[in-house]
């Protein structure tokens, strides 16, 4: 099983959804950045459980404890090991789902590549195991702040409410202020009303999340087979529930011509721009100084509070309800968890294009 995601700027994870903790390895991180905790822990309240009506009502505080690589406030170039405790579990309400294969979850497909498996909250399938990508993203975040990058992302859709493509004429500032993390007020509102109506029903719903960067320095990426577009898409995809990525125009390129897609470059004050970004800030697989900005499919959460018809592990016919506490959309708490994996996919390829030459 691969635990071990980057490059140069790594981060290895442990831990299951029910067990005692999860937690990870951060190695690859630059010496001398300030380790801001008040910081790294609210990207965790970000992405924690009950933070609000719509999200699941496990009562976790997530607390991080940083265990190595930090002396004085300020990391060491050693590795970074920290842990976080499970503190509310409760796994009966998973003793139904034993010996059943839940459908569209990982409990058919793990057992059968490992012949065992954790059926409490679907232990290291669960969604939970993505407080250890909070963290390691928090730390590529401080990282990236000394080099002027910032990444913001944001539920840009749920069901068939969406809002405006284009992300300039959107308040970023909003984004915060509304439990769906979305930066248009009034689509926040019905955003949020589809989704209580969603859990009402005991059903979920998926969406769609925009990520946006900026001051990427041109040149990061590799030409042929470490494109920075296709290194963000492998790492959007590897988070629960993600089903689709695009950067730039995407898909709806189709609709365009050549003529128009072009970005026409320009210099101004000795820089190189584009009048454009359809290209989405890559080019030929590498940064060209433009906005990075993508977008990522997430499905309706498997998990649903309505019967339904699987088999057994012995293939017999049979039918469930789940139980406990679920997520009816998991676009909020997903915002930061996207945040957190390009932090690292960019912060890893600025690295190896400098080498391990980064200091501060």
């Amino acid at each position: 099983m691969r635990n071990t995601f980057g490059n140069l700027f790594t981060l290895t994870t442990f831990g299951e959804s029910h067990g005692p903790a999860v937690g990870g390895v951060v190695d690859g991180m630059p010496a001398g950045i300030d380790i801001d905790m008040e910081f790294i822990q609210n990207e965790l309240n970000r992405r924690r459980p009950g933070q609000s009506k719509i999200t699941t009502s496990r009562n976790e505080a997530d607390k991080v404890e940083l265990l190595s690589g930090v002396f004085e406030g300020k990391s060491t170039g050693c590795p970074i090991g920290f842990v976080v405790h499970n503190t509310n579990q409760h796994s009966k309400d998973y003793n139904n789902m034993r010996d059943l294969f839940r459908p569209s979850h990982a409990d058919f497909t793990y057992t059968s590549k490992y012949g065992i498996r954790d059926h409490r909250g679907g232990g290291r399938s669960s969604a939970r195991i993505t407080i250890s990508r909070c963290v390691g993203g928090a730390l590529a975040k401080l990282v990236l702040r000394q080099l002027g990058v910032s990444i913001t992302a944001y539920t840009s859709q749920v069901g068939n409410i969406e809002v405006s493509r284009d992300y300039s004429t959107l308040d970023f500032a909003e984004i915060e202020r509304n439990p769906v993390r979305c930066p248009d007020p009034e689509k926040a509102r019905l955003m949020e009303e589809l989704i209580s109506d969603v859990k009402k029903d005991g059903d979920t719903i998926g969406g769609i999340i925009t990520c946006v960067v900026k001051g990427c320095p041109v040149g990061v990426g590799e030409p042929e087979f470490g494109k920075l577009h296709a290194m963000l898409g492998a790492s959007m995809l590897g988070i629960n529930a993600a089903k689709g990525f695009e950067y730039g125009e995407g898909f709806d390129c189709v609709n365009s011509r050549g003529s128009k897609q072009n970005d026409v470059f320009y210099s101004e004050n000795g820089k190189v721009c584009t009048r454009t970004n359809h290209s989405g800030g890559i080019q030929g697989g590498i940064s060209n100084g433009e906005d990075i900005y993508f977008r990522t499919a997430f499905k309706p959460v498997a998990t649903i509070l309505q019967e339904q018809q699987t088999i057994d592990k012995e293939g017999n016919a049979t039918t469930f309800c789940a139980q406990g506490r679920h997520d009816p959309c998991v676009l909020p708490r997903a915002v930061p968890i996207v945040e957190a994996m390009t932090a690292m996919t960019i912060l890893d390829y600025i690295m190896i294009n400098n080498g391990t030459s980064l200091r501060f």
